[in-house]
């Protein structure tokens, strides 16, 4: 898979193209939806298919903190984006610039002048430009003038409910692990680099990997089961925190820590993939380093018998 960072880096060759656009968190089933309808169609047509995506996601532009956690950071998203068997990925940084365009602009300029798109695909929930006046009936507005055919994407449906990144954060917040994995059509996962923290967890009796999580908020927190695979290892037992660490220093970011069940191994500057099974507990601030400790044993006792 081809990967186009910003307009600026487009080339010739990168012209001629059946394209789609769209925030893509999780790459879940109504997305792989998409992907499939676009690469089928662009064969089709001799062309080959292109996907654009934002970073930042446009909500974690107008407001960080508030926008909603993204379920995949931008590596998970461009690695499954490039499993789907999309040609090629435009990311375009999404600044002032970016948000003052309308959407007149943005299909001018991105899909037209850009990409020179011969076939566009949109699901039916996204909207674009300044004024998000762009969807589907806008663009096909546009389609003469612009030399494209565009069509809409069927929304795809699990449960009798419509498959959504939203849903999907839902299930992951109360710990419903099945119902996610239902959702993304594959289990969820956290995947990233080890990296030096204060090593309190060997203090306390439990060294853990410390993993940087790539996001500016997770989409769960609390204490997991969880199966681990990176760095020499395959499917390892382990019980994980995510969250803001409250006892500790109660910092604005989250974090991945992950306590590997009987072995120890170095895996500093390792990358590593979570898998998560089980929620075992909200996270919660103790009185005391001690009463952490105790705490964190009987969380180890917990996910030794549910991973038994």
């Amino acid at each position: 898979m081809d990967l186009i960072r910003g307009l600026h880096n487009l080339r010739p060759e990168h012209r001629g193209c059946a394209v789609t656009v769209g925030a893509f968190d999780g790459i879940h089933l109504g997305h792989q939806a998409v992907l499939s309808h676009l690469s089928s169609c662009a064969k089709e047509r001799g062309l080959l298919s292109t996907v654009i995506v934002f970073e930042p996601l446009p909500r974690e532009y107008f407001r960080p903190l508030e926008a909603p956690p993204r379920i995949t950071n931008f590596r998970e998203r461009l690695a499954l984006l490039a499993g789907t068997g999309i040609d090629r990925v435009l990311v375009l940084k999404f600044n002032a610039e970016l948000r003052g365009m309308s959407a007149e602009d943005f299909v001018e300029r991105v899909f037209a002048q850009g990409l020179g798109a011969r076939y566009i695909a949109l699901g039916d929930d996204f909207r674009f430009g300044n004024s998000r006046e762009g969807d589907y009936d806008y663009v096909q507005t546009l389609a003469e003038k612009y030399g494209y055919e565009v069509q809409p994407t069927n929304t795809q449906e699990v449960g009798g409910s419509r498959v959504s990144s939203t849903r999907i954060r839902a299930a992951l917040a109360s710990g419903e692990f099945e119902e996610a994995e239902q959702l993304l059509g594959r289990p969820f996962t956290m995947t990233g680099r080890v990296e030096h923290g204060r090593k309190l967890g060997r203090e306390l009796g439990a060294p853990t990997a410390n993993i940087r999580i790539g996001r500016i908020r997770s989409p769960l927190s609390g204490v997991f089961t969880v199966r681990v695979d990176g760095a020499g290892l395959a499917d390892a037992p382990g019980v994980a925190n995510v969250g803001t660490r409250p006892t500790v220093d109660e910092s604005l970011q989250a974090t991945l820590e992950v306590h590997l069940l009987d072995r120890q191994c170095d895996l500093y500057g390792q990358r590593l993939e979570v898998r998560f099974l089980q929620k075992l507990r909200e996270e919660k601030k103790y009185e005391s380093l001690d009463a952490l400790k105790e705490g964190i044993a009987r969380d180890i006792d917990n996910a030794r018998r549910r991973l038994a």
